[in-house]
């Protein structure tokens, strides 16, 4: 091995990177990603433990959203560094006796990925050091169809994730490529999208004399209204 790669960390993968690939067993059998998943957007994402409250509270939630992701074209993929036999009791144990927020007899149906020797952990920067070095962080990885990262989220032990803001996150990406447009804060289908800005002054000009079917704030904010049906109708599957 490399003297400078024992001595240093593997950089952790950025936005627009090839997601990492590795083959892992999971509670749902062997997988090999991301090579499975292409046509599909995955979201994968790590918790620090088995058994533990925070960690129940998300997995309850994310398998109760599972349909909805689908409908978006979107696999769900789970990972800690615990070993397959303690997922398979945890899981058991939510299904059998845990109820939160009126869910219960919760099924998770997605992989949850053994990692004991931390391998897919490390690859993937979910182990910081500064939080724990045997935790995997709460981090989220969304990828799309061609094994692409697009979104990086990390969120400490302690805090629990927003999964309404995953799905937002979800639909906000594959809006922009479907339709060329870029997404304004808190956006949600059905608000009005930001048309990206003029390359050129002969453009820009243009805009603000004609305007068409945007307002233009300025030469460079410009939006344009997008039908919230036209929106979830080109994104979701029937």
């Amino acid at each position: 091995m490399d003297v400078n790669t024992q001595t240093n960390p593997p950089s952790m993968p950025r936005i627009g990177d090839k997601a990492p690939a590795f083959k892992a067993v999971t509670t749902q059998g062997e997988i090999n990603f991301p090579d499975q998943y292409a046509g599909n957007w995955v979201i994968l994402f790590s918790h620090p433990a088995d058994f533990t409250p925070v960690c129940t509270s998300e997995f309850m939630t994310f398998a109760t959203m599972e349909d909805q992701f689908a409908k978006a074209n979107c696999k769900l993929v789970g990972l800690s560094v615990d070993g397959l036999y303690s997922h398979i009791a945890w899981l058991r144990t939510i299904k059998d006796k845990i109820v939160y927020r009126g869910m219960k007899n919760v099924e998770v149906k997605f992989p949850l990925i053994e990692d004991i020797t931390m391998e897919v952990a490390k690859t993937y920067g979910m182990i910081q050091p500064g939080e724990s070095t045997t935790k995997a962080v709460r981090a989220v990885f969304v990828i799309d169809p061609k094994g692409i990262i697009r979104t990086i989220i990390y969120y400490p032990l302690s805090l629990g994730r927003n999964f309404d803001e995953l799905y937002r996150v979800l639909i906000a990406l594959q809006t922009a490529d479907a339709f060329s447009v870029a997404t304004p804060a808190d956006w949600r289908p059905g608000d009005e999208v930001i048309v990206p800005p003029a390359g050129s002054c002969g453009v820009a000009k243009e805009r603000m004399e004609n305007k068409q079917d945007m307002t233009c704030h300025d030469w460079f904010f410009c939006t344009k209204k997008l039908d919230k049906d036209k929106v979830l109708g080109t994104i979701l599957k029937k």
